[in-house]
Formats: C-alpha cells, sequence, structure tokens
C-alpha cells in the first residue's frame, strides 16, 4: 500500500468519496478525528460501511489505545463485519500488540473469521514511552504487518510546540522517532509507513516528504486528504530507469557464476543491491 487515507467515522457522507479517492486503503478513524459524543454513532458508520461496501480497497479501522475503555467496544462494534485490518494508535511497548490480537483472536473465533485474518498495523513512536521502549516491538503477533509514527501525538506527549523547523523539516527529536519507527519494522521484518502531512494543499511539499520516505525505506504514507494521493503515488511507484536498473542488477548478479560482486556502469554491486533491486521489483508487480 502507497497510500492509507484517513476518514473520520462519524463523517458517513465522506465515504464514498474516500473509497473513491484512488487511495491504496482507506482508515475509518474512530480516534482522534472523533469526539467522545460523537463516537458510539461513529462505530455503527463505521460497521455499516464495512458489511454493505464491495470493498473496492482494503478498509481499515483505527481504534482507540488498549488502555483506554473506548478500545474494546470499537472492536465489538467491527469485528463482525470483517475489517482488512484495525490500526492501533499510541502503542507503548510490544505487550500492547500481543493483548490486541489476544482480543481479535477471541472475536474471530466469536464471529466464525478465520484466525489471524484481520491483520494490524500499529503507530509505535507516538509517545515518549514508545521511543524508549523499541526493542519490545521487533517480535511483533503474526498479524503485524506494518509499523507506523505520529508527529502529532508525539510532540503533544512531549511538550514540544512544534515539530518542524521554519523550513518545514521535522526537529531532531522527530526525526529520531520517525527512524526508530523504520529500525523496528526492518527488525521485526515488516513495512514501515510514514506519517501524514497536515499541509494538504501544499501538493510539493507532500511529493517531496514522500520522496524522501521512499528513499529511507518506508514502502509508502498516511494521508489526510485526497489531494495528498497522487503526490504520495508518484514518489512510491519506481520509475523506468530505477525498473531498469533493478532488471540489470538481476541479470548481471544471476549471470555472475558464483561471484560476491560485479560492475555496473562502473560501480560496484554486490548482494544488498541485488535486495535493493528486488524491492524495486517487488513495488512494480504490486501497482
Amino acid at each position: 500500500m502507497r497510500s492509507m487515507l484517513f476518514v473520520p467515522g462519524d463523517r458517513p457522507e465522506r465515504f464514498v468519496k474516500a473509497l473513491a479517492s484512488g487511495a491504496d486503503a482507506v482508515i475509518c478513524d474512530l480516534e482522534d478525528a472523533v469526539t467522545p459524543v460523537t463516537r458510539p454513532q461513529a462505530r455503527l458508520n463505521v460497521a455499516d460501511l464495512l458489511r454493505t461496501t464491495g470493498r473496492p480497497i482494503p478498509l481499515w479501522v483505527r481504534i482507540n489505545p488498549v488502555q483506554t475503555d473506548d478500545a474494546l467496544p470499537d472492536l465489538a462494534a467491527v469485528v463482525a463485519a470483517r475489517p482488512d485490518g484495525i490500526v492501533l494508535p499510541k502503542a507503548r511497548n510490544g505487550a500492547d500488540l500481543h493483548r490486541l490480537d489476544h482480543w481479535l483472536e477471541a472475536l474471530e473465533a466469536q464471529h466464525g473469521h478465520p484466525s489471524g485474518c484481520i491483520k494490524l498495523i500499529a503507530l509505535i513512536t507516538e509517545t515518549a514511552h514508545a521511543v524508549l521502549n523499541g526493542a519490545s516491538f521487533t517480535t511483533p503477533p503474526a498479524r503485524v504487518i506494518g509499523y507506523t509514527w505520529g508527529a502529532e501525538d508525539l510532540a503533544a506527549d512531549v511538550g514540544a510546540s512544534a515539530n518542524r523547523t521554519a523550513e518545514g523539516e521535522f526537529e531532531f527529536t522527530f526525526r529520531l522517532a520517525r527512524s526508530s519507527c523504520l529500525l523496528m519494522a526492518a527488525a521485526a521484518g515488516i513495512a514501515a509507513y510514514d506519517t501524514t502531512d497536515i499541509e494538504f494543499r501544499d501538493v510539493a511539499a507532500v511529493e517531496r516528504r514522500a520522496q524522501a520516505s521512499r528513499r529511507d525505506g518506508f514502502v509508502g504514507k498516511l494521508a489526510i486528504h485526497p489531494a495528498q494521493l497522487a503526490p504520495i503515488h508518484a514518489a512510491f511507484t519506481p520509475t523506468s530507469d530505477e525498473v531498469a536498473w533493478a532488471r540489470r542488477v538481476i541479470e548481471l548478479m544471476s549471470a555472475a557464476g558464483g561471484q560476491g560482486a560485479v560492475a555496473l556502469d562502473g560501480r560496484m554491486i554486490d548482494r544488498p543491491h541485488v535486495k535493493q533491486a528486488e524491492r524495486i521489483l517487488a513495488a512494480l508487480e504490486h501497482r
């Protein structure tokens, strides 16, 4: 998934537009975008969408953190309709992931769903506590397919008045959290998705940041507005030059006759470059 677009669960009039936006997946939000007063109706809205839509794209649901009283009611409302996945915010440590995994196992069994069919993506560096417990995220349950992070919640947690410089780049603390998310995902053998940009009208900035995300190793990016999707997709879609390079690397190393390294365009390439090439071609296959 290059893009995952958030839509508030208490705004059902936006559901159709979100599904037709071109996003690779939609996340129906029951957490930050929804107030406690409207959350009960939001749960009903999301469950109805899950039951009635033809699922042209995967539908995910962001629930509330497991340590809140809202998490289980969120799950109870939507699991019967079998969302494609759950997004867990503000995960404090790996134990939170295993706790949610157990809840999902029980609810899947209750509703006759195959065990593990509902996947999980966790926001893992939204708090200082989570950043300092990074090692606990390296052995997640099997249903966890990716990690992402949130700069706004982390800013609130540490008391920062801003998370970006005047030039629009993340301050050091937030670059650290972003890199930690990427490293934790790599250690766990799962995908890393970069956080949202709140400046949804600045298309150039979104694309520039998305390009940096892909260059750093993220496989996709969260979005809060349909206008962000085109620049995100452009950044995460391999170019023709990249595809040509990847195919040449694979061909050369396959024909190398056991050599550990070969020359390509005046540079030596070896096994790490093969892994890069394989990743480029895998991304192409999913477009």
